[in-house]
């Protein structure tokens, strides 16, 4: 029963899941009809707001600086994940993988931690160890290894490159219609209930995703000559330029400077993250890792190229955020306002966040950014924390974990995976319903438990 509702969604995915720059356009129709609907404004008032209303920082250009930031995690871990010897780590653990069952739990547990640590490593690393796994097991199904890798994306906000606790966490807090909100790290990212979560799923994820695993009749899998690695590329030496470019005093001084300045940073600042700092020590790790400046530069050409999703899709999706909250002069009424008051009028105490986190994973499909969230949400939710006597870190995480939550059945942050493994979006994203399903469950607990007993 469980494995023919799973081949259903893969059916009817494989179906109808359109390219996700398409998926792009057709949310910004379907909002920007919405809009006009449900806000009572004009088309011309609505594209507008789409564009950025003539440069006033919000609308298809809304996201620069943020995009900036979401690049660089991706391509930053990227390049880290890409170093050879992450690389051979990774095989390492792949010989963990002995038959269908172990090659799809090690993946899946993997991916996840790594996805805790940094998403943007989280997603090439898992998608190298499933490569590596593939090699190894020759009856796994390829599309399953590959979602099972790309599961472990669903808890990247809970974690140490989550977008959302870092914005309110980050010094002084975030401003929202004109006052300061602040919860720090201990109460968002190492709050008990987020870790259980975290945990829950890292232990109970994998046996999921074995659960799905076709019959052999189902099974799909990957011809091996289509898993081989490049060679590592061999640099000559012969002119003062390349001496220079790899001049492991220059390497050693910018290991120096950067792991420094970043053990200053916590000395002053104490463990207090944001998305800078973050990016900071990723990039900083990379250039050891690679163990040569020359190396590193080419590693970060070679991640670059999987940003190309995010510098495409990002205006629009700013696009989308800017109809979402545009307001109608008259009534002050917005989409994303009519979506989440909704949830918020019908909730208390103990179940806001709970409906918080539902509204954050329907927003989502039109905004699929932690930042854009946050944008579209935070004027809404935290308000309304304040008034019901709510603490802003379960406020600020019941969006967080909204917005990670659908990305398992938005296809946009899938691009870098699925471009190392050679698939496309609809391969995977049948089993990614079940993953949504699962963590779904998980996550309403937690919230509930959240308010219940802490």
């Amino acid at each position: 029963m469980f494995k023919r509702f799973t081949n259903g969604c893969v059916r009817v995915v494989n179906r109808w899941l359109p390219d996700p720059f398409l998926f792009a356009i057709i949310l910004t129709i379907i909002v920007f009809i919405g809009v006009m609907v449900g806000t009572q404004q004009g088309p011309l008032e609505v594209v507008w707001a789409w564009g950025g209303r003539g440069g006033t920082g919000d609308g298809f250009w809304g996201l620069l600086s943020f995009s900036m930031q979401m690049a660089l995690v991706l391509v930053l871990g990227s390049a880290m994940a890409s170093a050879q010897a992450c690389k051979r780590a990774l095989a390492a653990i792949a010989t963990l993988a002995k038959d269908k069952k172990s090659a799809i739990m090690v993946t899946t547990f993997v991916s996840t931690i790594c996805c805790w640590l940094n998403w943007g490593f989280g997603l090439i690393a898992g998608a190298l160890l499933a490569r590596a796994v593939a090699r190894r097991v020759k009856d796994v199904d390829y599309p399953l290894l590959i979602a099972s890798a790309y599961s472990g994306f669903v808890i990247w906000h809970a974690g140490l490159s989550g977008s959302i606790p870092l914005q309110i966490g980050a010094q002084g807090g975030t401003e929202i219609l004109g006052v300061n909100y602040y919860a720090g790290t201990m109460d968002t990212i190492f709050h008990p209930v987020n870790l259980g979560m975290v945990i829950v799923i890292l232990l109970l994820m994998p046996l999921v995703n074995y659960a799905m695993h076709p019959d052999a009749a189902h099974t799909i899998v990957v011809d091996p000559a289509l898993l081989v690695d490049e060679a590592e590329k061999e640099y000559k030496i012969d002119t003062p330029a390349d001496r220079i470019e790899h001049s492991r005093i220059l390497w050693v001084i910018t290991l120096v400077l950067g792991f420094f300045y970043i053990v200053y940073y916590f000395v002053q600042k104490g463990f207090n993250l944001d998305l800078n700092i973050v990016n900071m020590i990723f990039l900083f790790l990379g250039i050891l890792l690679h163990g040569d400046l020359r190396k590193y530069v080419d590693a970060i050409a070679d991640a670059a190229s999987g940003a190309a999703g995010i510098l495409l899709q990002f205006p629009f999706y700013a696009g989308i955020m800017g109809l979402m909250v545009a307001q109608n002069p008259e009534t002050d009424v917005s989409l994303a306002g009519i979506i989440a008051n909704f949830f918020t009028n019908i909730s208390d105490e103990i179940t806001f966040p709970v409906l918080t986190f539902l509204s954050a994973g329907l927003i989502n499909f039109f905004v699929p950014s932690g930042g854009g969230q946050w944008a579209v949400q935070a004027p809404i939710v935290m308000p309304a924390a304040t008034e019901m006597g709510i603490e802003y870190g379960r406020s600020a995480m019941a969006i967080a974990w909204g917005d990670q939550w659908t990305n398992m059945i938005q296809p946009f942050w899938a691009l870098p995976a699925l471009g190392i493994a050679g698939l496309s979006a609809r391969n995977i994203m049948g089993y990614l319903v079940i993953v949504t399903i699962f963590t779904g469950v998980v996550a309403c607990g937690g919230f509930l438990i959240w308010g219940a007993f802490f």
